[in-house]
């Protein structure tokens, strides 16, 4: 009898086991594919003024991560934004990916890389309408597009204005903005001079407080956590590869650099598209955040509406960034 109950116990045991082992494993599939689910992205950018928009673009269509719905320009001639980006996705085996213009604004900075953009044609009808398109992406796919924000808000203020509840269906926004304690030229090395307004903040600042007051799920990736200096050994290593996507970066740095007279880029931009493949890279607290009337964004007392990325490490973030253009990294 003690022998089958012995037995009976064992048995037990293994089942119950089994059961754990088949449970572990079905929660480790599951995380993992958490983990390389391929997020549905649609990038807003301003690309051509500054380098770094290439850059986060570069590194969104070389992420098996994400899925890029399309890409809107936002300010200034954001017809030419939007040929600079079409031929971007062309060169680079991307031409499927769709491109829209958003409203055209008055810029205050010099597009710098013209030449490239101008080599791309114009659609016979025009550009698609980019808040068109970010709503009707949002209606189809409802609570599952990060929208991520590199430019002045304008698209997103137009977006907000023309249907905010559709807008509220958004998964989440992420945005490189704004300036909580550290402003332009602060790396941390020296005692902090203290922050700045922003530019893509400060260009359109009642579309940022639009923003911030959506109530949608925001993701600020501000001046404290994005000041990443492309050096000079990071940049040869880059441009040495030979692929695509570096060889496309490479002649837009040229023309930026010979525009600006400044041989390193700051990869401002880039940190928003890489948090939201890699979060561990900027992480985030949340905070309540006001932007001002000058264009500042103030933490202040009061429930959370933003969460904030304070700090961030520059070497841990090149090699990831680097990899990630080059396809090094397979999930």
């Amino acid at each position: 009898m003690r022998k089958v109950q012995i037995i009976l116990r064992w048995i037990l045991a293994l089942s119950i086991l089994g059961c754990f082992t088949a449970s572990r494993r079905y929660a480790e599939a599951q995380s993992t594919a958490a983990v390389n689910a391929r997020q549905k992205i649609i990038l807003d950018t301003d690309i051509g003024d500054d380098i770094d928009d290439a850059f986060a673009l570069g590194v969104a269509v070389s992420s098996p991560r994400i899925q890029l719905l399309g890409v809107t320009t936002a300010w200034g001639n954001t017809d030419l934004r939007a040929r600079l980006a079409a031929r971007f996705l062309a060169r680079t085996g991307h031409r499927d990916i769709p491109v829209s213009a958003g409203p055209k604004t008055l810029a205050k900075f010099p597009f710098t890389q013209t030449r490239w953009a101008s080599k791309f044609p114009e659609p016979a009808n025009g550009w698609p309408n980019a808040v068109d398109f970010i709503l009707d992406a949002i209606r189809k796919n409802p609570g599952q597009i990060t929208l991520i924000s590199i430019a002045p808000l304008s698209d997103v203020g137009a977006l907000i204005d023309k249907d905010p509840a559709t807008f509220r269906k958004l998964k989440r926004v992420i945005i490189m903005g704004g300036s909580i304690y550290r402003g332009y030229g602060d790396l941390g090395y020296l005692p902090n001079r203290g922050p700045s307004p922003e530019y893509n903040i400060l260009m359109d600042i009642p579309a940022a407080k639009k923003l911030f007051a959506s109530g949608v799920p925001l993701y600020v990736m501000p001046l404290d956590s994005t000041q990443l200096k492309l050096d000079r050994t990071m940049r040869n290593v880059l441009f040495s590869q030979g692929t695509r996507i570096t060889d496309a970066l490479t002649l837009l740095y040229q023309q930026w650099t010979d525009s600006t007279n400044d041989p390193t880029p700051t990869l401002y931009d880039a940190m928003a598209v890489s948090y939201a493949i890699a979060p561990g890279l900027c992480p985030t607290e949340p905070m309540h955040i006001v932007v001002d009337n000058k264009g500042y964004t103030r933490s202040e007392p009061g429930p959370p509406n933003a969460n904030v990325c304070l700090h961030s490490d520059s070497d841990r973030f090149f090699h990831f960034y680097i990899p990630a253009v080059l396809g090094l990294q397979k999930h």
